[in-house]
This record gives structure tokens, sequence and C-alpha cells, in this order.
């Protein structure tokens, strides 16, 4: 699967898969699809949240963080025929349990009816917009429907919640999931004022979604702030995007179960920092009394390479002996250097990044050596195990 995504570094990932969704049912049970035990405004005290992509990377952790919190936590995820909930499996409830906090629909933003009941039924407080094909590369590939789900998707969930605003006594606060693909081409280190120069059809999208969002608020008074998010990693990162699939590769590689990792470019520079750190910020900004738009980054750059480096030391490997270059996985526009500067977050918000570049290569490289030394026994008891060339799951 790598062989055809190539190198992605992405800063969404609120869900891997199509329409920004990302799944279906939990491993066969049933989907929450009406009020329920939940019921209305008058028979509900938590606080309730609404997670477009919650089967994603920053959407499972950004459950985890609003269900410690007491909220009442709702997600949409798309009919599929496989499961794709793997990431948040461990916080779902049956929801015929009374207290059942985490409650699923189906939907998708690229169906605005759709869109208007479930708001409508799940009456949030505060809405989160993760949901996106959010694989840069793969934006190359399918254009119009990358168009369709990030930038017109958007729309449609903006839409559908001015709506709901009018016929309802609640204003939901937004949150608007950006991406520093947006900055593209612009010299670092780039902030809430740097011009975007986007170098993608994800990005243009990006970019269309973050002005729907000021328009929104300044046009209808909406609630809505954007965060610029530089790209963010951890165990739960797709395997087709570059850092997972490094350390996916590396570790495979390492106990004899792979034995290439193919990439492109090495020199390209990212901003990385820690989903669990970014999912704090995105819920800090709907706690502020005024929407906003921030930049959240860790304020440091490294390159594919470095991150190659670090996790090949975690591994005690030489990687240049492992690693081959393909063509394939070049973008036909690049984006050079991203590094953020998040003064305003930190000094309005108070938040900053918890867990270093280095702490976060040997995160992801320990999580995912252990997935390969249980690999290896399946192996070793007699398992045909598939080929994997780049890492992917």
């Amino acid at each position: 699967m790598n062989g055809f995504n190539g190198n992605n570094f992405g800063e969404g990932d609120g869900a891997k898969g199509v329409n920004g969704f990302s799944g279906n049912g939990v491993n066969g049970h049933n989907l929450h699809s009406g009020h329920g035990n939940g019921g209305g405004n008058g028979s509900r005290s938590p606080r309730r949240a609404l997670i477009t992509g919650i089967t994603g990377q920053d959407g499972s952790y950004l459950a985890e963080l609003l269900l410690a919190k007491g909220y009442e936590v709702h997600g949409l995820i798309r009919r599929s025929s496989t499961f794709s909930t793997g990431r948040i499996d461990h916080i779902y409830d049956d929801p015929h349990w009374e207290n059942a906090n985490l409650r699923l629909h189906y939907g998708d933003l690229t169906d605005s009816t759709g869109l208007r009941r479930i708001i409508e039924e799940v009456e949030p407080h505060e809405v989160y917009n993760l949901g996106a094909q959010s694989h840069v590369r793969v934006s190359f590939d399918q254009p119009e429907y990358t168009a369709d789900v990030v930038a017109t998707g958007t729309l449609r969930l903006f839409e559908a919640i001015r709506d709901y605003i009018a016929i309802s006594r609640n204003s939901p606060k937004i949150y608007q999931a950006c991406s520093s693909e947006m900055f593209g081409s612009s010299s670092p280190p780039q902030n809430e004022q740097t011009p975007f120069h986007p170098r993608s059809p994800y990005a243009v999208s990006k970019v269309a979604g973050y002005h729907y969002g000021v328009n929104y608020r300044e046009a209808y008074g909406l609630f809505i702030s954007n965060g610029i998010l530089f790209n963010h990693e951890s165990p739960r990162r797709g395997g087709t995007f570059v850092t997972r699939k490094i350390t996916r590769a590396l570790t495979r590689i390492k106990l004899g179960l792979q034995e290439t990792l193919f990439l492109g470019n090495l020199d390209a520079k990212r901003d990385w920092g820690f989903a669990g750190d970014y999912v704090e910020a995105m819920w800090r900004m709907l706690q502020h009394d005024r929407p906003d738009d921030f930049v959240v980054a860790t304020g440091e750059t490294h390159s594919v390479r470095e991150f190659l480096e670090e996790a090949a030391n975690v591994l005690e490997m030489d990687w240049e002996r492992v690693v081959e270059f393909d063509p394939r996985y070049l973008r036909p526009a690049e984006v050079d250097a991203l590094l953020g500067d998040a003064s305003k977050i930190r000094e309005t918000l108070g938040w900053t990044p918890t867990v270093t570049f280095s702490g976060l290569v040997r995160m992801m490289v320990e999580h995912d050596l252990n997935l390969a030394e249980r690999e290896q026994v399946l192996a070793d008891a007699g398992h045909v195990m598939r080929r994997q060339a780049s890492g992917d799951e």
C-alpha cells in the first residue's frame, strides 16, 4: 500500500479512511442513531462534543481527552465493509449501556442531509471538524475528491450548523482543523500572519476550509477557531505517513521480517510534535472566550533524514544499508521546510508541547518494535506473513 501512497507528512490524519471517517460499526456493535439515553438538552447534563474523523489518529486522542474531562462524545464514521475503528476500540462502550459516553453515528462530509440530522440529534456544545482525505500525495491523484471532502465538506458542515442554530437555542463552538501544508513555499518560520502558498490539492482545500471558517465567523457570528497544526505524530499514525512508515519498516527489518524501506525526498524538513499534545491545544481553543486562529507547533524543524537517523539509533541500526530511493514517492510540487512559531497560543492559551522530537521517535519505535516482535512470533509458528516493502499496516 505504501508503494502507492509514497512519502506523506500529513498534519491532520483526522481519519485515514475515505471521506475523513475511516470506519464503520465497532467490531459488530450497533451504532447510536438517535437520542437514546442522551435525550434532549433538558435531560443531558454533560457537555457534548461531536467529532468528525473520530477514528483517525487525532480523533482518537481527542475522544480520550474529552471523555477524561467528563464529556459525552459523539463521533461520525463512514459506513464500510471493513473495520477501521481500532484506535477507539479501547474507549468504546456498548450503546445499550445507560452510562455509555461515546456514541458513533454513520455520517459523511459529502452528505449534507446526514450532517444536519446528526447535529440535530446530538445537540453538541462543541464540534471538532477533523475529518479529511489527509494524504498529501494522494491528493494529487484524487484532487476533485479531496476538494469535495476537505473544502466543500467543511462548507457543508458549517451550513448544517448554521441551520441548526437557526432552529434551536444552541450555538456550538467549532474547531476547524487546518494544516501547516497551507503555508507551502512560504519561508519559515511560519505564524498566523504568514501568507499561504499551498503546494498540493490537499493544501489548497485546507486553505478554502480556513477561509470558510473566517468568513462564517465574520458574516454570521459563528464561534469558529482555526487550528493551524504542524506535523504531529504518534504510534497511532497511519502506516502510509512517512514517520510511521519509517518506524514500522525499520523495526521489521531489525527482526528480519522485511529487507528494504523505499522512500522519496529525505531532505524535506518538518516541525514534528506529538498528537496527544496537539489535541489539548484544540480543546483549549474552544474554551477561550472568543474564536481565533492559532498555529500549533514545537518550534523545531527536522528533516526526514534526521528522523531516519534518530529511529535507527534507537534500534542500533545503519539505516543507509536498508533504505532505497524511489522517485514514485516524490510529490509533483514539494514543500521544502515547515517551522512553526506557536508564540500566540503559548501566550494566549498557555499551551506548550510536552514531548520532544527524540522522545516522539523513541515512543513510535518502541511501539512498532513490539508489533514486529508479535509478528515474528506468528512467523516462527509457521504463519505466512504478507510481504511488506514499506512498513504499511
